[in-house]
């Protein structure tokens, strides 16, 4: 039996903002983790923001944004796939925030250049990204792990 309109929708609002809360939480760790040396650090683009403003406007954004496209693939039926997307935009979207941050931080005081600045923000987020977009997508992805390999 199909469910009605409402309660589809009210099924997606709930999947979406229990998504949303916890790719917010999950960036702001991350942010945190692999960023977190530079949190004593002035801001060259705001310098009256500090390091905490920084990292929780990050997770709201990037949780919303994430939700709506992991909402997406919603539709994808193939979990590989899926899960494998997920974890690439988890990755692609954090060492983005972290380049920022590093640019923002560090960078625009200093004589990097490009490549260099590519490289610490690699070496400083490989492994809080791997580890934490890992979890995340073992987590959005539970039920549907849960039947397939332990049943």
């Amino acid at each position: 039996m199909k469910e009605s309109k409402p309660k589809q929708f009210s099924s997606f609002l709930k999947r979406w903002f229990i998504s949303t809360i916890l790719i917010s939480v999950v960036t702001f760790l991350q942010f945190y983790w692999s960023m977190g040396s530079f949190s004593d650090r002035i801001s060259s683009g705001c310098t009256d923001c500090s390091f905490f403003e920084d990292a929780v406007s990050v997770s709201l954004i990037t949780g919303g944004f994430l939700s709506i496209v992991f909402s997406l693939l919603f539709f994808v039926k193939k979990i590989f796939l899926k899960a494998s997307v997920e974890f690439l935009l988890l990755i692609f979207v954090w060492l983005f925030w972290n380049y920022t941050l590093f640019v923002d931080r560090e960078s625009s005081w200093s004589t990097y250049d490009f490549s260099s600045e590519i490289q610490y923000t690699v070496s400083l987020s490989f492994l809080p990204v791997t580890v934490l977009a890992c979890w995340s997508v073992i987590i959005f992805h539970y039920q549907e792990i849960k039947v397939r390999f332990v049943s």
